[in-house]
C-alpha cells in the first residue's frame, strides 16, 4: 500500500495509462511544466516528455478541438479543462461536436477522449470558480461521467475512463485534492457505472458524490453515536452510466432515501435517480424521498456564505433526524 494524496493519484493514473498505451496523450493550460494549476500531473513531463504532455494556450475551445481530432485520428487524449465552470466556454465542442461523433458517423469513428476537470466548492473561489456542474454533463446523450470520492477510486475511474471507447467527463473534487489514504500497489482499474456502499445501516439510505461523500459518512458516524440512527451510504462515483440496480437494492432494504447534492438543486443528479425509484420502488418507500442540495443561487466566496450554501455534516444530520422522526 502506498500513502497518496487526491492530486498524487491523479498523477499515477495518468502515469498507469501513459506507461501502459503510447497513444495517451495529455494537454491542457500548464498541465506539464507547471505540473498542473493543482499539482495533479506533477512529474509527468518528465517522465513521457514534451510529445505527449503538451501545455496549451488558454483557449478552452481550443483544447477540446484539438482533443477531438486526435481521438478521432488513433490517439486516447485526456483532455484537462482547468476549471469545471470553463466548459461554458466550450460547450459547443463538448455537447454537439465530442458527445454526437460516433452515433453520426454510425460507428465508424470512436472518440476515446477524457475530459478532467476540477468541480465543486468549498475553497472560496468565487461563483466563476466554484461551481458543480455534474447536472450539466449527464444530460448530454453520448458523454459518460463518473467523480471520484477517493484517491483509490480516482485511480480507478480515470484508468478506466482512459481505456473506454466513448468520451468520458471526469469530474475531480479541487475540495479534495489533499484528502490522502492507503492505495493499493499495481494496476488498478475500476468499472464504469458501479456505485460503492460505503457504510450500511437499516434506517435509511443516503447516496452522495465527490466531496459530499465524507460528510455523509461523517453525518452517518454522529446519528449512530448520538441518536442510534443507522444510515447506508451510496457512493454513486459514476452518473452515466448510472448503477440503477445498487441504488434499488439500497431503498428497497431501508425504506427511506436521502440524496446529498452538491450541486444547485433546480435539475440536479439527485432529482433523476429520485425519479427512478419513485418509478422503480414506490412500494418498498415509507416515506417520500428528500433531497439535500446546495439552493439554487451563484456560490459566494465569502467563508460564511460559501458554508452556508453547501450541504453541511450538520444539515445533512439535522434533515435526516427530522424527517426520521415525522
Amino acid at each position: 500500500m502506498a500513502i497518496l494524496s487526491y492530486r498524487e493519484a491523479v498523477a499515477r493514473a495518468l502515469a498507469q495509462e501513459m506507461s501502459r498505451d503510447p497513444k495517451v496523450v495529455l494537454i491542457g493550460e500548464d498541465v506539464a511544466a507547471a505540473g498542473g494549476v493543482f499539482k495533479a500531473t506533477a512529474g509527468l513531463l518528465d517522465q513521457f516528455g514534451s510529445s505527449r504532455v503538451l501545455d496549451t494556450p488558454i483557449a478552452e475551445q481550443a483544447i477540446i478541438g484539438a482533443a477531438l481530432g486526435a481521438a478521432m485520428n488513433g490517439l486516447r487524449p485526456v483532455a484537462e479543462i482547468m476549471f469545471a465552470d470553463f466548459f461554458a466556454v466550450c460547450w459547443d465542442q463538448i455537447a454537439n461536436q465530442v458527445a454526437k461523433t460516433r452515433y453520426m458517423t454510425n460507428g465508424q469513428i470512436s472518440v476515446p477522449l477524457v475530459i478532467r476537470t476540477a468541480n465543486g466548492g468549498g475553497v472560496r473561489f468565487g461563483a466563476q470558480h466554484s461551481q458543480s456542474v455534474e447536472n450539466w454533463v449527464m444530460m448530454i446523450p453520448g458523454l459518460k461521467v463518473v467523480a471520484p470520492s477517493t484517491p483509490r477510486d480516482v485511480v480507478g475511474l480515470t484508468a478506466a475512463a482512459i481505456r473506454d471507447p466513448d468520451p468520458v467527463v471526469v469530474l475531480e473534487h479541487k475540495a479534495l485534492y489533499a484528502v490522502r489514504e492507503e492505495v493499493p500497489e499495481g494496476e488498478l482499474v475500476d468499472e464504469l457505472g458501479k456505485a460503492v456502499v460505503r457504510r450500511e445501516g437499516e434506517d435509511a439510505t443516503v447516496l452522495s458524490l465527490g466531496a459530499m461523500v465524507p460528510r455523509s459518512l461523517a453525518a452517518a458516524d454522529r446519528l449512530a453515536r448520538e441518536r442510534g440512527i443507522e444510515l447506508t451510504v451510496v457512493d454513486v462515483r459514476s452518473l452515466v452510466p448510472l448503477d440503477v440496480t445498487t441504488l434499488l437494492d439500497s431503498v428497497r432494504a431501508t425504506g427511506r432515501l436521502f440524496t446529498v447534492e452538491e450541486n444547485p438543486r433546480l435539475c440536479g443528479w439527485g432529482a433523476e435517480i429520485l425519479s427512478i425509484v419513485v418509478e422503480e420502488a414506490w412500494d418498498d418507500l415509507k416515506a417520500a424521498p428528500i433531497r439535500i442540495t446546495t439552493p439554487h443561487v451563484p456560490l459566494p466566496a465569502a467563508d460564511v456564505l460559501e458554508d452556508a450554501a453547501l450541504p453541511s455534516v450538520e444539515r445533512i444530520v439535522d434533515t435526516v433526524e427530522k424527517h426520521l422522526a415525522s
